[in-house]
């Protein structure tokens, strides 16, 4: 059984990326390390758990080089809450737009969301149950007597009840339909609502709610099964004990991944961004990552001990442009490598989810066998290498673009291949993109 995150080695959480992200050994090495931290820290007395606080990281490279995939992988690891936000997105404080607290609140959103699935899977059995039971009462309802007494006498008895059970698992009934009684999905939750119209929209909604009233509808047993489910969980669990710990998760082992901090740096020279100003946001952003506390729906937030890890190109910008004291907060700072040929052949080749085992998938749905020869991939990556050199830079993104156009003919004629194996070998490769590769223009639009 595979580890989680706070149980592994900063080794074993590299060897974890390492299938899935080619190089980038500095910045995976930092990353692991950071997380590792996260749980020595647990493992300290009060007095000094205090004094320690997260190390946050700023991965600085060229797009396509892998910062976002680190960032996708660790959340997929990770049994601690985790966001990925993009800084881009916020606005200064004053300005319609989402705020920078909002973070904070989607973070503690996806720690209230974890720690909710993981007490469901303890009640599953008991929650499987109670469902059962509530689609054989539709099934089996009870009849009047001549007495006129509801339930005296049922319209089966227990054994028939059992033979019902059996049917019900092996999925005969599910495509049945039946009439249930559904109530309004309650959302009112007691806690601080903040001052956002994100805020106001959803304490307007919860408010709505409690106005609508029970209807009857015919569904499937399959569907019957699902709105069961989720209302006899919602029953069996505690609300306060998951607030409670999705709380202390949130602000002991939270992680918040900030991409495209760059887009914010305050360069006058750079030539994009709105109106609103790109160093109110940063000065926004200040006090979270320096440590305050943030009022959501389920309480008060202390952002101290939260990790964060931002990210960006800075190719028309400098990690200087950063306001002084934003650039304080993150003293470990890793630079990601651009891809050099060799790298593009290993990502073609190594990963579990590399493009070559993608497109194979997908053409064998077809009846297409698709053989890569060595010679082949090799010639691919150097001409996704040449067009990165001699275009823009788009990273292991330009992979994407060369395989669509590579395989063009296969995937729109797949009928004339079905039952075929397709060979792509270099010489392959040459006749399908030579002609656009020595095309400057061609390769700029195409490639």
């Amino acid at each position: 059984m595979s580890k989680e995150l706070d149980q592994m080695m900063p080794g074993e959480i590299v060897a974890a990326l390492d299938k899935y992200i080619i190089g980038q050994d500095e910045a995976k090495k930092m990353i692991a390390i950071a997380i590792r931290n996260r749980t020595r820290r647990k493992k300290l007395d009060d007095h000094m758990k205090e004094e320690v606080t997260p190390k946050n990281i700023l991965m600085i490279g060229p797009t396509g080089v892998g910062k976002t995939e680190i960032a996708r992988r660790i959340a997929k690891l990770a049994n601690a809450p985790f966001v990925k936000v993009e800084a881009t997105k916020y606005t200064e404080v004053g300005y319609v737009g989402r705020d920078v607290e909002s973070m904070i609140k989607d973070l503690m959103a996806s720690a209230v969301n974890m720690v909710s699935d993981e007490m469901a899977k303890l009640k599953e059995e008991d929650v499987k149950r109670a469902v059962d039971e509530r689609i054989l009462d539709l099934l089996l309802p009870a009849v009047k007597n001549e007495s006129g007494n509801q339930g005296a006498v049922e319209s089966s008895d227990a054994s028939t009840r059992e033979q019902f059970r059996d049917l019900l698992h092996k999925g005969v009934f599910d495509d049945k339909l039946v009439e249930i009684t559904s109530a309004p999905a309650s959302r009112m939750e007691i806690g601080v609502m903040g001052n956002s119209m994100e805020d106001i929209q959803d304490a307007m909604n919860n408010l709505g709610s409690i106005f609508q009233r029970p209807r009857k509808r015919k569904i499937t047993i399959r569907r019957a099964r699902e709105i069961f489910k989720e209302e006899e969980t919602a029953k069996l669990i505690d609300k306060d004990k998951v607030i409670e710990e999705a709380k202390t998760r949130t602000q002991e082992m939270g992680i918040i991944f900030i991409d495209e901090i760059d887009k914010i740096a305050n360069n006058n020279n750079t030539g994009y961004g709105g109106g609103v100003s790109r160093e109110g946001v940063q000065r926004d952003i200040l006090p979270i990552v320096e440590g305050t506390r943030v009022n959501t729906k389920w309480g008060v937030i202390d952002t101290t001990n939260i990790l964060f890890i931002a990210s960006g190109a800075f190719s028309l910008a400098k990690p200087s442009d950063l306001i002084p004291e934003l650039q304080g907060r993150f003293p470990i700072r890793v630079e990601l490598n651009a891809l050099s040929s060799e790298d593009f052949y290993r990502i073609l080749t190594e990963p579990e989810n590399a493009l070559t085992k993608q497109y194979s998938a997908l053409l064998e749905t077809e009846g297409i066998r698709l053989d890569f020869t060595d010679d082949g991939l090799k010639k691919l990556a150097e001409i996704a290498y040449r067009v990165n050199s001699d275009t823009d830079n788009i990273g292991a993104r330009r992979l994407h673009t060369v395989m669509e156009k590579l395989l063009e003919d296969v995937s729109y004629s797949c009928e004339k291949y079905a039952g075929q194996t397709v060979t792509i070998d270099a010489s392959y490769v040459e006749t399908r993109l030579s002609d656009i590769v020595a095309s400057q223009d061609l390769s700029r639009y195409i490639l």
